[in-house]
């Protein structure tokens, strides 16, 4: 079993990003990454998403393209219900590897460019200890 903290560094090797630091948030059941300019177009009969992301303080924005994977209404921090786009990516914690489904919204004014919920984390055998955190940082690829 994997050991998390309520804090860790991620990949999202598909996107590009690597060593993004992320809230592991079970009180949210999707994860969410901060995307900006945001704008949806179709390549190859696929719908696609393109937007803007500053995934570390001190990074710079990156361009991003993935295709679209869902259209939902997720909940936002204050409870209400917002449309989203989501995307459907490869994700990796510590040295595991698997699918998550993401959605997109601007996160700016939040501690954490990236939240990972619940769902991400259901299928995996995974504890996470809320008093600790970047417990994976160091063995992370």
């Amino acid at each position: 079993m994997l050991v998390i903290g309520w804090q860790e560094r991620v990949d999202l090797p598909l996107l590009g990003l690597t060593n993004l630091r992320a809230k592991i948030d079970t009180g949210a059941r999707t994860s969410a990454l901060h995307a900006t300019n945001i704008v949806e177009f179709v390549r190859d009969d696929v719908p696609w998403v393109r937007f803007h992301t500053k995934f570390n303080d001190d990074a710079n924005d990156v361009d991003v393209e993935h295709p679209i994977h869902d259209r939902r209404e997720i909940k936002n921090t204050s409870g209400i219900p917002e449309p989203r786009i989501v995307i459907r990516t490869k994700f990796r914690i510590d040295s595991k590897l698997w699918r998550i489904d993401l959605s997109l919204t601007a996160r700016s004014e939040m501690k954490f460019r990236m939240i990972v919920g619940r769902s991400a984390l259901r299928r995996h055998p995974i504890l996470v200890n809320p008093g600790k955190r970047n417990l994976t940082t160091l063995k992370s690829t």
